[in-house]
Parts: C-alpha cells; sequence; structure tokens
C-alpha cells in the first residue's frame, strides 16, 4: 500500500488582541478528496527536504508568507486512509505551529479563497467537509 507523507501549519496571527488562523480553501477540481474543503497549509514533503523545510517551502508558495515563527512543542500528527484511482493510500501529516506577523496573503493557483478565523470559526469550517479529522 502506498504511504503519502506531508507537513503543514497551523498558522496563526494575532490582531487586536484576538488569535486568527489561517485557511485556505482547497478546490475540488485541484485535489483528490472530489470536493471543496478548508484546511491549513500543507503539502507533500520532497526528496531531500525536512518536514521543516516543507512547511516553509509549501508556506510561500501558496500564501507567500515568509515571517514563519515556530512554536516548539507543538506537532499534531494525523493518519488516514482515502482511495484514489481505486487504490488505497495511507496518508499521515504532520501539522506545526507558527506565527507570522503578516496579514496580507498571496494565493497559490492551488487555491480559491482564505480566510483569518478566530478558532471556534476555524474549528467549524475545518469540521464540516471531514467531520471525523479534527
Amino acid at each position: 500500500m502506498p504511504v503519502e507523507i506531508s507537513a503543514g501549519a497551523v498558522v496563526f496571527m494575532r490582531e487586536n488582541n484576538e488569535i486568527l488562523f489561517l485557511l485556505l480553501r482547497y478546490p475540488a477540481i485541484n485535489h483528490r478528496s472530489g470536493r471543496d474543503y478548508w484546511d491549513y497549509v500543507k503539502g507533500h514533503v520532497e526528496k531531500g527536504e525536512t518536514q521543516l523545510d516543507t512547511v516553509i517551502r509549501e508556506a510561500a508558495e501558496e500564501t507567500g508568507l515568509a515571517d514563519l515563527e515556530f512554536i516548539g512543542g507543538f506537532l499534531e500528527r494525523m493518519e488516514y486512509f482515502f482511495v484514489y484511482k481505486g487504490e488505497r493510500i495511507f496518508k499521515i501529516v504532520n501539522f506545526y505551529l507558527v506565527r507570522t506577523a503578516t496579514k496580507e496573503i498571496v494565493l497559490s493557483d492551488e487555491h480559491t479563497d482564505f480566510a483569518w478565523l478566530p478558532f471556534a470559526e476555524a474549528y467549524e469550517a475545518l469540521s464540516l467537509i471531514m467531520p471525523n479529522r479534527y
């Protein structure tokens, strides 16, 4: 069975004493899920990269963010199976907590929208598409 390893970032910022989390809208047409969904910055770990390298590269490619500050002590690992073209794939995604001071986002063509949301709204958006994932 194929195994895919990805790394991502739970990106947050402070604005007016409120913590906001960055979510990206992944369109069905660009992804194997078959439907639109909101998620964090993430991508496949490429050969020769560390997972932190992947997070830095993906954040720059997907959002234009370059001022990432990794918050130590946070690592959330997700494991799940999905089927693509009739093949079952085991997916591992490691998410790191990352702070930015930059609110301006420059989206890649992989995404159709972004949002800076307070925790409760971000949690709800993440839970809508895959209720058992978060």
